[in-house]
């Protein structure tokens, strides 16, 4: 059954594994250049890379978040719902094998395949990117490039990408038992993954592992502020590097949270156009006489591997988790 399988599924995967192999030869022509160079500059080598350095560490970035989105598309979704489709699972499901021991090596060798090509992209990555992650952990600037944590890149780093591709591709699978089409299949199977990757990122990840808060004062002259919808709202910008701020909230003399008050907005208010940097910095300082502190929430960089393992357990339980409906729901099915 096993070989039956590898045969029905070698040529999608060695065309994936051909890709992740020719790519990641080409970081390897170039990462012992980047690093000699982070020997040399250390954290202000994010200011000194070439742009064919540039184009490279954001391509990185995309084929390695793309990866598991096109596994769980044109792997998962199809595997289960063009048997169904064409009607051959009458077939296969009336053999010797068992339905189950199908599914299970179907399922066994599509997931072994998906993590091995992004296990294959991430690592490669993750090498090539390792001199810019160190030189933004140790304070160098991020406006070009993003930190491990930041949550573009924390996907496209470490291990959690290789969770990500067996979790989509069993996700797909589900789905295409459940739809039974292959094309809506795999939109479906796209759309599903996105969501499930927004609501890691927007409400779960940061909750991984315990996080840490500084207070900022409000100051002219102090850590970077910035001021936004329409003076309801400040962002601080400390010290932190590498970090991934995850929370604000502006703070009281007695160290409650508070919404910026209106005299704020008043103070910046003028009838001749925007306000001038003086009158920002004393409008900032009327702000902080009276108390108000910025506190911000984040995740250190010294955190990464633990929100790492943490994702990739997370993300590989439901993968188990949605294996075991796959088989449930398929033994259940009449033939």
């Amino acid at each position: 059954m096993i070989w039956l399988t590898w045969r029905q599924f070698r040529t999608q995967a060695g065309v994936m594994l051909a890709a992740m192999a020719a790519f990641a030869a080409a970081l390897a022509l170039t990462g012992p250049r980047l690093a000699d160079l982070h020997k040399a500059a250390g954290s202000s080598l994010v200011d000194r890379l070439p742009s064919s350095d540039q184009g490279l560490y954001y391509t990185g970035l995309l084929v390695v978040l793309a990866v598991p989105a096109v596994i769980g598309m044109f792997w998962g979704a199809p595997l289960i719902a063009r048997e169904l489709e064409t009607g051959t699972h009458h077939l296969a499901w009336n053999q010797g094998v068992t339905r189950t021991r199908w599914l299970v090596a179907k399922l066994g060798l599509g997931a072994v395949a998906a993590m091995t090509v992004a296990g294959v992209a991430t690592l490669a990555v993750s090498w090539w990117s390792s001199p810019i992650d160190r030189a933004i952990d140790n304070g160098g600037a991020t406006d070009t490039y993003f930190a491990r944590l930041d949550p573009v890149a924390f996907a496209a780093r470490g291990v959690v990408p290789v969770a990500h591709a067996a979790f989509a591709f069993v996700l797909g699978v589900a789905l295409g038992l459940l739809v039974r089409r292959t094309v809506p299949a795999m939109a479906t199977s796209l759309v599903a993954y996105i969501a499930v990757q927004l609501t890691m990122t927007m409400w779960v990840r940061s909750q991984l592992a315990a996080a840490d808060r500084t207070t900022v004062p409000i100051e002219p002259g102090g850590a970077p502020l910035s001021i936004q919808d329409n003076a309801d709202r400040i962002i601080a910008h400390p010290e932190v590097p590498g970090a991934w701020v995850t929370s604000q909230q502006t703070l009281d003399a007695a160290g409650e949270p508070v919404a910026v008050p209106s005299s704020f907005a008043d103070c910046l208010r003028t009838e001749s156009g925007p306000p001038t940097l003086q009158q920002v910095d004393g409008c900032i300082a009327d702000l902080g006489a009276l108390g108000y502190k910025q506190q911000v929430t984040y995740q250190p960089a010294g955190n990464f591997w633990a929100l790492q393992w943490a994702e990739t357990g997370l993300y590989l339980g439901l993968a188990v988790a949605l294996s075991g409906f796959c088989v449930w729901w398929i033994r259940r099915r009449p033939s």
